[in-house]
Order: C-alpha cells, then sequence, then structure tokens
C-alpha cells in the first residue's frame, strides 16, 4: 500500500513538473517576432512621450507601427493634420520597430488608459530581412489580441504591409505579401478588419516609383495623401462617422 501510495505521489510530481515546465518551453521556442522587446537610446525617449501624450487622454484614433507611420510627423506631417488633426489621433509609431518592439510597447503603457474608438495597424516590413513570412504573421496578431484585450471596443483596421522594393522580385517584397497573405485571415468583420492598398503605390507591373517612395520604402508626402485617402472610407466608418 505504502509503495503504491508513493509510486501516485511521485506520478503527481512528475506531471505538475510538466505543467510548470511546458510554459517557459513555449516560450523558449517561440520566434522572435513575439517576443517583447524593448530598445534603448532615442527609442525609449520616444516610447515614454507618446505614454505620457496618451495619460492626458482624449484619444479617438491611434497609428500603430514603424518609421512609415511615425513619419506622419515629418512628410506626412499636412496630410496628418488635413485627415486627422481634428479626430484625437495619436501617432504611436517609431522607426525601426520590429513586431517585437511594438508587442513590448503596448504593454509598457501606449495603451493605457485608453478606449480609442479605431486603431490602425500597419507593422512587419521591418522584420522581413530575418524572419519568416509565418513568423511575422504570428507577430502581428498577437498585436492585434492585445488590442482586444486592452481596448475592447476599438475597431482595428489592420493594412497589409506596404510594397518595398523597385518591382515585384524585390526579396523583402515577397516576404511581406506572403505574411499578408497570413495576416488577412485575422479579419472577423466585426472587430478586426483587413485592408490591403499595397497595389494603389504601383504602377501596372508592381513598380514603385521614386515619387512615391524616395528610397523605395519610406513614403513621400504624395505617398501620404494615397495612404490617407486610401483608408478614409474605412477609418470614417469605423470611428462611427
Amino acid at each position: 500500500m505504502l509503495l503504491s501510495f508513493r509510486s501516485a505521489m511521485t506520478s503527481v510530481l512528475l506531471l505538475a513538473l510538466v505543467a510548470v515546465s511546458a510554459p517557459a518551453q513555449d516560450v523558449a521556442t517561440a520566434p522572435a517576432t513575439v517576443k517583447p522587446v524593448p530598445r534603448a537610446g532615442g527609442w525609449m525617449n520616444r516610447h515614454e512621450s507618446m505614454n505620457a501624450r496618451v495619460k492626458k487622454g482624449n484619444v479617438d484614433l491611434v497609428f500603430i507601427g514603424d518609421s512609415i507611420t511615425q513619419g506622419w510627423e515629418g512628410r506626412g506631417k499636412g496630410v496628418w493634420k488635413e485627415f486627422y488633426g481634428d479626430r484625437n489621433a495619436v501617432n504611436l509609431g517609431i522607426g525601426g520597430d520590429r513586431t517585437q518592439h511594438v508587442i513590448w510597447r503596448l504593454d509598457n503603457g501606449n495603451l493605457e488608459g485608453i478606449s480609442p474608438k479605431a486603431a490602425v495597424i500597419m507593422i512587419g516590413t521591418n522584420n522581413s530581412g530575418s524572419d519568416s513570412p509565418e513568423d511575422i504573421a504570428e507577430g502581428v496578431e498577437v498585436i492585434v489580441k492585445q488590442l482586444r484585450e486592452k481596448t475592447p471596443d476599438t475597431k482595428i483596421l489592420v493594412l497589409a504591409t506596404f510594397p518595398r522594393g523597385a518591382n515585384p522580385a524585390d526579396a523583402k517584397r515577397q516576404v511581406n505579401e506572403k505574411s499578408n497573405a497570413i495576416v488577412k485571415k485575422l479579419a472577423d468583420g466585426e472587430h478586426v478588419f483587413y485592408l490591403d492598398i499595397g497595389d494603389k503605390f504601383l504602377d501596372d507591373e508592381g513598380n514603385l516609383s521614386r515619387e512615391i517612395m524616395p528610397d523605395l520604402l519610406h513614403l513621400s508626402e504624395q505617398g501620404y495623401t494615397i495612404w490617407a485617402e486610401s483608408i478614409e472610407d474605412s477609418v470614417a466608418k469605423l470611428m462611427g462617422e
């Protein structure tokens, strides 16, 4: 009887150890795209400035992304003022960010205390040189889940990662296109919506003009105009206007 009891207790302890160790193993094997990572220097300063802005409240619209989103404060400044100046919009874009950096930011203050009517997400191009389309899509999925959990009343517009490179043969553009094909499945038509405006930036052969993206990645003022005009109907609808 005693031996049977000891055997039973040993089995229970082994099961407990497996249950405890399983999550750690999942974290260890998860792709880099979903592991929250902060950055240092000016990045942290911008992150903290965005936190300070959202703490003031009165936020109805947020744009979440990397340098292309941050560029609304540069080449896109005038377009931002025209389309979003009266909409209590906040720019949550930081140059160089990958999905894992955005995940960290959203867990560390970027959404604290706010419940925007709508959020526009465009992220992933900085992952395209090192991560698979599947892993990039997984990172975007985590970001969408964060918004759903932290701001459940927010309507989410997930944009396909913009095309990059001179033509369709560009390797990183191809990675973006493959991840977009996976990300589009996140749309549920109720809380999460997907929109691909990539063709708005291209000619009939799929070539990218330097007038729209001077370095074949970042937008010119004309590029920001195309962006704003192309999503305007969706943004207005999601904001209940």
